[in-house]
């Protein structure tokens, strides 16, 4: 299900949200499906329960999952995920946007640099 990278230099628990993330996205996690409980996650993946339930917390503020009171964390609706996935994004690129153009690139080079990728992509 999930694998975390000590090498990495984020934290763990941001790889766990940004694995369960993926998982909701690509729906590997179904609409509704319960995900697993902050003890067995953290029992899995050998690590503090704490760490999962921040993890939990944050996707959870983000609109990923919801909460039942007694019964545990379930993913949200995929389209609703997609379409707030989209907004972060989004909202990424516009910030990386300005800072290009601050730096003198313009909107026309940085659309060409959308669609080379793009077509990168296909490949």
């Amino acid at each position: 299900m999930l694998q975390l990278n000590y090498r990495d230099g984020r934290p763990i628990y941001e790889q766990v949200q940004e694995g369960l993330r993926r998982l909701l996205v690509t729906g590997a996690i179904a609409p509704g499906e319960k995900l697993p409980s902050v003890r067995q996650l953290a029992a899995e993946l050998a690590i503090n329960p704490n760490t999962i339930q921040r993890a939990y917390e944050t996707l959870e503020q983000q609109g990923y999952v919801y909460s039942v009171p007694g019964k545990g964390s379930f993913a949200a609706d995929g389209d609703e995920i997609r379409e707030n996935r989209k907004k972060a994004l989004l909202a990424q690129l516009d910030t990386l946007a300005d800072q290009l153009m601050e730096l003198g690139v313009t909107p026309e080079e940085i659309a060409a640099h959308c669609a080379a990728r793009k077509e990168e992509k296909r490949k």
